[in-house]
């Protein structure tokens, strides 16, 4: 099959095969060999998988991984015709980070982490396994945590930003803030634009954008006076929901250097008012509540329809689907075909 458009490059993320998984009372964890095979094996008409995005924690990459340990890493992408795109730093406290708005230890183990990333990254780079993606953060702190302070804590965590900022320009690389409602200072569409504008790097830092998470920023779980949609929403218009979209991306695209396609029911998974996060969806599931196709346009297009290119591969996100959905072949091959048909609207060729 002729491949309507060679660009964004299409990316099955590693990480849902450490998320979740490993607790004593949980699934085990699916190595990275597996979520390689996995990604390499899916086919639709001959069009393929172009690379992984990798979390960069044990037991798929350790945040520690000798320059051998790399190599290897390398190898055994490419050996499956894949290329490494963005990557994950491990900043928060249980992965050996801490909080980027809590004290001087917590914020140095932060940027340490962040170091280590942009080391793998960069060397990565150097090996010819990654042509290109980002190193993801986020604040590595709750909503309920941040209330205390607003103000005070988003300038904390500016100020760690610019830390990490300062870090991964050296580095050579470029970080991008995920936004997900259950980090503080990042939990409201308005807030996570004024931590970008706060921490003033629009060159090194930006936004990952998750269409399943940044759906619920338009709902304001955490932070219901920044909601676009009104109260009791139900999803009987399109319309009305196309214009939230269009009011959440006019902020938050000019700042997004990294897209993940998602799909989202809208609900909420976690426990206390403030510790919620958005729940994934295959890409077929009945109640999920975006058309995959025509919504990630509001990413990738600007307000007058023209593509923005500003990343020159996109991911599918998919985390918390239970192992034995992971392990079938046909989940792959239909993530890469909604994948498809994104890049078939709002791809391009170089």
């Amino acid at each position: 099959m002729t491949q309507k458009n060679l660009f964004p490059k299409l990316h099955n993320a590693a990480w849902p095969g450490v998320v979740g998984k490993g607790s004593a009372d949980g699934e085990p964890f699916i190595d990275l060999d597996t979520m390689l095979d996995l990604t390499a094996k899916a086919d639709v008409g001959g069009t393929k998988f172009d690379g992984v995005d990798l979390f960069l924690f044990a037991p798929h990459v350790d945040i520690d991984a000798s320059d051998d340990d790399l190599k290897k890493l390398a190898d055994k992408v490419r050996s499956r015709n894949l290329v490494i795109g963005s990557v994950v730093a491990p900043v928060w406290p249980p992965t050996g980070g801490g909080s980027a708005m809590g004290t001087a230890d917590e914020r140095h183990k932060f940027q340490e982490q962040v170091r280590k990333g942009c080391r793998i990254a960069k060397r990565l780079r150097e090996l010819g396994a990654r042509p290109y993606g980002i190193v993801r953060i986020d604040s590595a702190a709750g909503p309920g945590d941040w209330l205390k302070d607003p103000e005070g804590n988003q300038k904390r965590i500016a100020e760690t930003f610019r830390g990490a900022c300062d870090i991964a320009k050296d580095y050579g690389e470029r970080l991008a803030a995920e936004g997900e409602i259950c980090w503080g200072g990042m939990h409201s569409w308005k807030r996570m634009a004024q931590l970008l504008e706060l921490t003033d790097r629009p060159g090194v830092i930006g936004f990952q954008a998750d269409m399943a998470h940044t759906l619920l920023y338009t709902l304001g779980y955490n932070a219901p006076e920044d909601r676009i949609l009104p109260e009791n929403w139900n999803w009987s218009d399109p319309a009305k929901l196309d214009q939230a979209l269009a009011a959440l991306t006019a902020s938050l695209r000019p700042w997004t250097i990294d897209f993940h396609i998602a799909q989202n029911d809208a609900t909420i998974k976690g426990s206390g008012s403030h510790d919620k996060t958005g729940r994934h969806c295959l890409p077929g599931d009945p109640n999920g509540k975006l058309k995959i196709a025509h919504h990630a346009g509001f990413w990738m297009r600007d307000s007058y329809g023209n593509l923005t290119k500003k990343f020159k591969h996109v991911c599918w996100d998919g985390c918390m689907f239970p192992n034995e959905t992971m392990m079938k072949p046909q989940t792959w091959n239909n993530i890469l075909s909604a994948m498809i048909a994104v890049r078939d609207q709002h791809g391009w060729n170089e």
